[in-house]
Parts: C-alpha cells; sequence; structure tokens
C-alpha cells in the first residue's frame, strides 16, 4: 500500500479564505500581539511586536483600502461605514508613524502601543459586528471568494516590499476643508 505525503491545508487554507474570513484572521493575529506587546517587560521584544504589528496593520490597511473598501462600495453604496472606516484608518496611519519614529525608550511608546490597539479593537468591533460592514458584505453581491484570493495575492506582495504609512492626504485635505468651511 502506497503511502502518500498529505499536502499542507495552512497554505492552501490561507490562500482560499474568502475575504472576510481574511481579514478577520488578520485581526486576530494582531490582537494576539497587542496582547503579547502588554505583557512584556523587554524592550527588545516590544520593539520587534511593535514593528510586527505596524506592519500587519499597515498591509491590512492597505488592500482593505485598495480592494475590499472599493468592492463594499459598489456592492452596497453604503458610503458611511465606508468613510468611517477610511477615517479611522487614517488616524491609526498617523500613530503607527510615531511609532515606527521611536522606540521602546520613548517616554510615550507604550502609551501610543496601547493607543494604536484600543483604536484597532474599537475598528474591529465596528467591522464585526451583526450590523457591520463584514456582515453587509456577506448580504451582499460581492464575490468574497473571488476578491480574498486577490486580497491574499496583494497581502503577499506588500509583505514582502515596502508599503507606506501616510494618511490618505486627500481625504485629511477634504476634512480639513470641512472643519473650515470652505
Amino acid at each position: 500500500m502506497a503511502t502518500s505525503k498529505k499536502p499542507s491545508t495552512t497554505r492552501k487554507s490561507a490562500s482560499k479564505q474568502d475575504a472576510v474570513a481574511l481579514l478577520k484572521a488578520d485581526h486576530r493575529e494582531v490582537e494576539g500581539w497587542f496582547g503579547q506587546f502588554e505583557k512584556s517587560r523587554s524592550d527588545e521584544k516590544k520593539a520587534d511586536l511593535a514593528q510586527k504589528i505596524c506592519k500587519a496593520l499597515t498591509v491590512h490597511m492597505k488592500i482593505e483600502e485598495d480592494l475590499f473598501y472599493p468592492a463594499f462600495l459598489e456592492a452596497t453604496s453604503d458610503k458611511e461605514l465606508h468613510h468611517e472606516a477610511e477615517v479611522e484608518h487614517d488616524g491609526a496611519k498617523k500613530l503607527i508613524a510615531e511609532i515606527e519614529a521611536s522606540g521602546p525608550e520613548d517616554d510615550y511608546y507604550d502609551a501610543k502601543v496601547k493607543v494604536l490597539s484600543e483604536m484597532i479593537k474599537h475598528h474591529v468591533k465596528e467591522e464585526e459586528q451583526r450590523e457591520g460592514m463584514f456582515a453587509e458584505a456577506r448580504d451582499s453581491e460581492m464575490d468574497l471568494k473571488t476578491l480574498g484570493e486577490q486580497m491574499q495575492a496583494r497581502k503577499k506582495e506588500l509583505m514582502n516590499g515596502g508599503v507606506s504609512t501616510r494618511p490618505n492626504r486627500g481625504l485629511m485635505s477634504k476634512l480639513g476643508s470641512l472643519a473650515t468651511g470652505n
């Protein structure tokens, strides 16, 4: 009787996740790293975890903004959820840039990571709640399987390359104009 080597399901299942499952998996991964950061007493470990968190969040936000959000908006026309998510991303990007520009020796480093954690928890709750973006996406005509494959490919590409943490300047300019009445 011939035995066949069982293929690894980890890689295959990761590449076959639908868009919502992929984003939720990212959320769980980053939540775990935030938990480790809070428990860590080593500056070296904190710096390593903060770097992982910032990179993962930056890539996650990029695939949401470039792929998921446009597809969501096209399928649902829910501008309110879309705009809230974009504004939350811009706030997170600012903190990520500050964290990346500093280190554990900075008096405010831990506080910045903690506030980023709280911002992300809020954002995740908004996306994953019963009336949130993910539920609305599942109820829509979005092709979440194909979108998930595209997002996984883009995520892999971004994880292996550089990605900017700069806030969306166009959105920030629009918000500034609204605030000043121009």
